[in-house]
């Protein structure tokens, strides 16, 4: 051991001989977690409280007691979300269980098809999804209008408006949480209990209620919560569809009318509800195990046997086909329809390829378009750097406070786009060492950060993921064979998580080029994204270009859907391949 100079300071001194070990002493995680602990505070947690600050700032806790005392926007706004996030909740729970039954159970012609396109909405940007049912449910739309012409009637039938259009954009753009749990629990179900409960004399409902729903309850639920969660932060449905006394739609129009104050309690508010929800649902998650004692054994399908269920079957299939890609094919079709001559037909009557045309070749058009990817790309990668060393903390490090630093990061996943743009704003409105003294608010760097905070829990959750498939021993092989800390952490564990992080990044990446929420609350004129343009071009009827826009953004997602679907075969084949040579 080496003696320490005897003209150290005592404090030096001291912390020499706690970093004698190296990145095996015990402070090692300490020092690797500080910075980290320091990015989430200062740009998650800091403008949580600056909110709340700004809140209380003029009135005290006037604007609080508004949502308890008054019966006023306040309050009526807080009950109209909430009714809107439990009927989401049904809704989405009835579909996309039913859905989840019927493709995991039964066995008929159309099944591929409709698996193959059935999380298509859910791919869409919240923006693109609520203008593609607007063009084609609401009183502008497609079918209303198109009902209203074959029926000769004054008015357009069938046409959504109001909490009706909300409910119906919810449903059809997140049953697939409901269908992704239900599936997946129906498919790890074993299918001998089910059999038993019939042939022990149990009725069908007497099954399900017994027997099925007991097994899905954990899906169900967490699928309830993450439904309840985003409708509760949803934006731009209620936008549409002229719902104006929601949580989302309070801060925007107070924020619009200068008084941060209030948007900022709204903000505080609406951020405790969801990060009570996103509480709840870790405490239930963890509260009991409903793991299957089946041996292996999964689900079989069965055909359908009955002569109408043969029948029904295909034309089900055919009519919910025709369902889920109809947004995508209304997008597509507006995309090439010339502006401003939509007015009163049933479908665009003049169709051009000058929209796209405009976008690619008229530099004010193409600049949100370069500005969502420079913006995009810039979150992706502090969302990687960030996102690794935090999940290489939680999965592989012990230290004090471990759990703490996973529940910071879901904080941001927990936090509407509206949230977390009141929250910069307030935090970033005037200098703070976290900005390192400058004012962020009506710069080019407010909608990194921005995105960076909310796609963050993404390449966070994928990078956790693909750690855990990982073998430690592999790097504590590679460090007894005398690579440093580092040098093992950079060739083994990151290059063998790489396909996982990859899909983290596209998506957050693919995200952001979609994110309209918080966008729309702080772009300036020489930073606005393809989100806000689209909805600009909305507003001066350009619905052509916009749609051109829209299907720029649904091009982008599929690319990156498949991307992800190559590196996801590439870990399912490494896995294989690991699981034959070990």
């Amino acid at each position: 051991m080496t003696a320490l100079p005897e003209t150290a300071p005592p404090r030096l001194a001291w912390l020499r001989q706690r970093l004698a070990g190296g990145t095996n002493s015990q402070w090692f995680p300490y020092l690797l977690v500080l910075p980290l602990v320091l990015v989430l505070y200062g740009y998650v947690v800091h403008p949580m409280f600056a909110t709340f600050s700004e809140s209380v700032s003029e009135n005290g806790t006037r604007n609080y007691l508004q949502f308890f005392t008054s019966s006023g926007v306040a309050r009526e706004s807080l009950f109209t979300s909430l009714f809107i996030s439990a009927a989401s909740v049904l809704l989405c729970g009835i579909v996309g269980v039913t859905m989840a039954f019927l493709l995991k159970r039964f066995s008929f012609r159309g099944r591929r098809l409709i698996e193959a396109i059935i999380l298509v909405p859910a791919a869409l940007p919240p923006l693109i999804g609520a203008v593609s049912f607007q063009l084609l449910y609401s009183n502008i739309g497609i079918l209303p209008r198109g009902l209203q012409a074959l029926f000769g009637t004054e008015r357009p039938i069938l046409a959504f408006d109001g909490i009706a259009g909300v409910l119906v954009v919810h449903t059809f753009t997140m049953y697939p949480f409901f269908y992704l749990a239900a599936a997946a629990a129906l498919a790890g179900m074993d299918p001998s209990v089910e059999e038993a409960a019939y042939n022990l004399g149990a009725g069908r409902v007497r099954v399900w209620r017994t027997v099925l729903l007991p097994m899905l309850t954990p899906a169900m639920v967490s699928a309830s919560l993450l439904v309840f969660m985003t409708s509760l932060a949803s934006y731009t449905a209620p936008l549409l569809f002229n719902v104006s006394q929601t949580m989302t739609m309070q801060i925007y129009i107070n924020r619009t009318n200068g008084d941060l104050p209030m948007a900022s309690a709204y903000a505080s508010v609406l951020g405790i509800v969801s990060i009570i929800f996103l509480l709840a649902m870790r405490w239930y998650e963890g509260r009991r195990s409903y793991q299957s004692q089946s041996k292996g054994i999964s689900a079989n399908r069965r055909e359908l046997n009955n002569p109408i269920g043969r029948w029904l079957a295909p034309i089900a299939s055919v009519l919910a086909t025709m369902v889920l890609l109809a947004p995508v094919a209304t997008i597509a079709l507006v995309a090439f329809s010339e502006n401003r001559t939509w007015t009163t037909q049933v479908l665009p009557e003049t169709y051009t390829l000058d929209n796209f045309v405009t976008i690619f070749s008229d530099p004010k058009a193409f600049e949100p378009i370069l500005n969502s990817l420079q913006m995009s790309l810039l979150a992706a990668v502090g969302c990687v750097v960030i996102g690794v060393l935090v999940a290489y903390a939680v999965r592989r490090l012990k230290f004090f406070g471990r759990g703490l630093l996973d529940v910071a990061v879901m904080i941001a996943w927990a936090l509407p786009g509206t949230v977390v743009a009141i929250n910069l704003i307030s935090a970033f409105s005037t200098g703070n060492a976290f900005s390192f003294g400058q004012v962020l608010i009506g710069t080019f760097w407010i909608l990194p950060l921005a995105y960076f905070v909310r796609f963050l829990p993404i390449v966070f959750r994928s990078s956790s993921a693909a750690l855990a498939l990982i073998d430690p021993s592999l790097e504590e092989a590679a460090r007894n064979l005398g690579a440093s800390w580092l040098r093992a952490f950079y060739t083994i564990t990151v290059r063998l998580m790489l396909p996982g992080v990859l899909a983290g990044a596209l998506l957050a990446f693919v995200h952001g080029v979609g994110e309209f929420v918080a966008s729309v609350l702080i772009y300036t004129s020489s930073t606005v994204p393809i989100s806000v343009a689209i909805n600009n071009r909305m507003y001066s009827f350009e619905l052509g270009t916009a749609a051109a826009y829209g299907m720029l953004q649904v091009a982008l997602i599929f690319v990156v859907m498949w991307f992800s679907g190559r590196l996801e075969s590439s870990r399912t084949a490494t896995r294989r391949a690991e699981q034959w040579t070990n």
